[in-house]
Protein backbone atom coordinates (compact mmCIF):
# COMPACT_ATOMS: atom_id res chain seq x y z
CA UNK A 1 0.00 0.00 0.00
CA UNK A 2 2.68 2.35 0.83
CA UNK A 3 4.43 1.56 -2.48
CA UNK A 4 1.30 2.73 -4.19
CA UNK A 5 0.92 5.77 -2.38
CA UNK A 6 4.54 6.84 -3.76
CA UNK A 7 3.96 6.05 -6.91
CA UNK A 8 0.60 7.50 -7.37
CA UNK A 9 2.47 10.57 -5.78
CA UNK A 10 5.24 10.56 -8.22
CA UNK A 11 2.62 10.28 -11.15
CA UNK A 12 0.87 12.81 -10.16
CA UNK A 13 3.56 14.98 -10.00
CA UNK A 14 5.24 14.16 -12.97
CA UNK A 15 1.67 15.06 -14.78
CA UNK A 16 1.70 18.53 -13.17
CA UNK A 17 5.14 18.94 -13.84
CA UNK A 18 3.65 18.26 -17.99
CA UNK A 19 0.67 19.77 -17.75
CA UNK A 20 1.67 23.50 -16.44
CA UNK A 21 5.25 24.38 -18.51
CA UNK A 22 7.06 27.29 -17.60
CA UNK A 23 7.96 29.73 -20.65
CA UNK A 24 10.42 32.44 -20.76
CA UNK A 25 8.78 36.12 -21.50
CA UNK A 26 9.11 36.66 -25.37
CA UNK A 27 8.02 40.84 -26.07
CA UNK A 28 6.41 41.29 -28.70
CA UNK A 29 7.08 45.04 -30.22
CA UNK A 30 4.19 47.34 -29.58
CA UNK A 31 2.67 49.88 -31.85
CA UNK A 32 3.64 53.92 -30.87
CA UNK A 33 0.03 54.07 -29.26
CA UNK A 34 1.01 51.19 -26.81
CA UNK A 35 4.24 52.64 -26.30
CA UNK A 36 3.36 56.43 -25.68
CA UNK A 37 3.77 57.83 -22.53
CA UNK A 38 2.82 61.72 -23.89
CA UNK A 39 -0.23 62.60 -22.60
CA UNK A 40 -1.38 63.60 -19.56
CA UNK A 41 0.59 65.89 -17.74
CA UNK A 42 4.14 66.18 -17.34
CA UNK A 43 6.86 65.58 -14.70
CA UNK A 44 6.62 61.79 -14.62
CA UNK A 45 8.44 60.85 -18.05
CA UNK A 46 11.42 58.81 -16.27
CA UNK A 47 9.16 56.77 -13.90
CA UNK A 48 6.65 56.66 -16.71
CA UNK A 49 9.39 54.92 -19.85
CA UNK A 50 10.61 52.57 -17.10
CA UNK A 51 7.29 50.85 -16.53
CA UNK A 52 6.66 50.63 -20.71
CA UNK A 53 10.18 48.63 -20.33
CA UNK A 54 9.56 44.93 -22.34
CA UNK A 55 12.44 43.43 -20.75
CA UNK A 56 13.10 41.55 -16.93
CA UNK A 57 16.06 44.40 -15.67
CA UNK A 58 16.99 41.83 -12.76
CA UNK A 59 19.33 40.26 -15.04
CA UNK A 60 20.29 41.76 -18.01
CA UNK A 61 22.81 39.09 -19.16
CA UNK A 62 20.11 36.87 -19.57
CA UNK A 63 18.14 39.01 -21.87
CA UNK A 64 17.20 37.02 -25.00
CA UNK A 65 18.31 38.14 -28.29
CA UNK A 66 14.85 38.52 -29.43
CA UNK A 67 13.77 40.56 -26.41
CA UNK A 68 16.88 42.66 -27.11
CA UNK A 69 15.58 43.00 -30.74
CA UNK A 70 11.77 43.92 -29.71
CA UNK A 71 13.19 46.76 -26.90
CA UNK A 72 15.59 48.04 -30.10
CA UNK A 73 12.46 48.19 -32.49
CA UNK A 74 10.06 49.83 -30.10
CA UNK A 75 12.94 52.51 -29.24
CA UNK A 76 13.06 53.27 -33.27
CA UNK A 77 8.94 53.35 -33.18
CA UNK A 78 9.57 56.40 -30.44
CA UNK A 79 12.15 57.68 -32.90
CA UNK A 80 10.08 57.74 -36.17
CA UNK A 81 6.96 59.39 -34.02
CA UNK A 82 9.23 62.09 -32.56
CA UNK A 83 11.14 62.73 -36.27
CA UNK A 84 7.91 62.13 -38.71
CA UNK A 85 5.07 63.47 -36.10
CA UNK A 86 5.77 65.33 -33.31
CA UNK A 87 8.61 68.04 -35.15
CA UNK A 88 5.92 69.03 -37.78
CA UNK A 89 3.12 68.83 -35.26
CA UNK A 90 5.28 71.58 -33.42
CA UNK A 91 6.12 73.32 -36.14
CA UNK A 92 2.71 73.79 -36.97
CA UNK A 93 1.17 74.92 -33.71
CA UNK A 94 1.43 77.56 -31.47
CA UNK A 95 0.62 78.55 -27.76
CA UNK A 96 -0.45 76.47 -25.45
CA UNK A 97 -1.07 73.76 -28.03
CA UNK A 98 2.87 74.21 -28.93
CA UNK A 99 4.03 73.91 -25.51
CA UNK A 100 1.66 70.95 -24.79
CA UNK A 101 3.27 69.34 -27.99
CA UNK A 102 6.60 70.18 -26.81
CA UNK A 103 6.17 68.93 -23.31
CA UNK A 104 4.75 65.11 -25.08
CA UNK A 105 7.86 65.15 -27.21
CA UNK A 106 10.14 65.19 -24.44
CA UNK A 107 8.27 63.02 -22.78
CA UNK A 108 9.12 60.64 -25.82
CA UNK A 109 12.32 60.96 -25.64
CA UNK A 110 12.36 60.12 -22.53
CA UNK A 111 10.83 56.49 -23.41
CA UNK A 112 13.08 56.37 -26.66
CA UNK A 113 16.39 57.43 -24.40
CA UNK A 114 15.32 54.66 -21.56
CA UNK A 115 14.72 52.03 -24.26
CA UNK A 116 18.23 53.07 -26.16
CA UNK A 117 19.99 53.27 -22.83
CA UNK A 118 18.66 49.89 -21.61
CA UNK A 119 19.75 48.18 -24.87
CA UNK A 120 23.14 49.44 -24.51
CA UNK A 121 23.19 48.22 -20.87
CA UNK A 122 22.02 44.55 -21.69
CA UNK A 123 24.51 44.40 -24.40
CA UNK A 124 26.94 45.72 -22.21
CA UNK A 125 26.03 43.14 -19.58
CA UNK A 126 26.23 40.23 -22.91
CA UNK A 127 30.22 41.47 -23.55
CA UNK A 128 29.99 44.13 -25.96
CA UNK A 129 32.20 46.99 -24.87
CA UNK A 130 29.58 50.05 -25.19
CA UNK A 131 30.44 51.53 -22.07
CA UNK A 132 31.08 55.05 -23.75
CA UNK A 133 27.94 54.95 -26.18
CA UNK A 134 26.19 54.14 -22.54
CA UNK A 135 27.68 57.58 -21.12
CA UNK A 136 26.72 59.63 -24.39
CA UNK A 137 23.10 58.31 -24.16
CA UNK A 138 22.58 58.40 -20.76
CA UNK A 139 23.74 62.06 -20.68
CA UNK A 140 21.30 62.84 -23.17
CA UNK A 141 18.47 61.03 -21.31
CA UNK A 142 19.41 62.94 -17.71
CA UNK A 143 18.86 66.43 -20.00
CA UNK A 144 15.31 65.39 -21.27
CA UNK A 145 14.69 63.98 -17.40
CA UNK A 146 15.63 67.22 -16.37
CA UNK A 147 13.44 68.99 -19.01
CA UNK A 148 10.50 66.98 -17.94
CA UNK A 149 10.73 67.56 -14.01
CA UNK A 150 10.93 70.83 -15.11
CA UNK A 151 7.84 71.20 -16.96
CA UNK A 152 5.99 69.14 -13.66
CA UNK A 153 2.32 69.94 -14.48
CA UNK A 154 2.06 71.39 -17.03
CA UNK A 155 -0.26 69.95 -19.96
CA UNK A 156 1.37 67.60 -22.37
CA UNK A 157 -0.23 65.93 -25.43
CA UNK A 158 0.68 63.24 -28.00
CA UNK A 159 0.79 62.85 -31.54
CA UNK A 160 -1.27 60.37 -33.36
CA UNK A 161 1.50 57.85 -35.41
CA UNK A 162 1.58 54.73 -36.92
CA UNK A 163 4.07 52.89 -36.12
Amino acid sequence: MQLNSITLLVTLLATSAVAFPTYNKRATARSFAELSISDGTAGSAKADALAKLPIDMSDLAAVSADDLDTLKTERETAEAAETDAFNPAIEAASGDEATALQNGKIANKVLKLTFEVTALQVQQAQGDDVADKIAVEQKKLDTNIALDEKAAGEAMVSVDFSG
